[in-house]
């Protein structure tokens, strides 16, 4: 699971959870998988990304180092920092760990890199 698709996820749908997001990520397993860089996919994603959340993720996944933690405009034009969010988002991969919803403390595991959120019949 890319960190990208961590941004994005939420446990909402869990009866009576009311704030799923942003669910908390323990990372067993990590790689880093190459990708090409393009500095426009990144700068479009921006805006739509939750930086507090991806700053997490990436730090637990132990590839936090140099990111910021605000981000300014002019940021946006520095190659160098577009690289960084490129590796953060894209090239970051949880193999094995967990996700966790941060109301309830439902756990959702992820396995071989796709997170299995499906949830038991009482929970819908």
């Amino acid at each position: 699971m890319k960190l990208l698709t961590h941004n994005f996820l939420t446990s909402n749908i869990i009866k009576g959870v009311k704030n799923g997001y942003p669910l908390g990520l323990h990372a067993g397993k990590v790689e880093v998988k190459e990708v090409d860089f393009n500095s426009d996919f990144i700068t479009r994603m921006m805006p739509k990304i939750d930086w507090i959340a991806l700053q997490k993720a990436a730090k637990e996944c132990g590839y936090g180092e140099g990111l910021p933690e605000t981000v300014e405009d002019k940021l946006l034009e520095d190659t160098d920092f577009l690289k960084k969010v490129h590796n953060a988002l894209l090239e970051v991969e949880v193999i094995e760990g967990k996700l966790i919803c941060p109301e309830s403390g439902r756990e959702f595991p992820i396995n071989n890199g796709i997170p299995n959120m499906l949830l038991n019949e009482d929970e819908v």
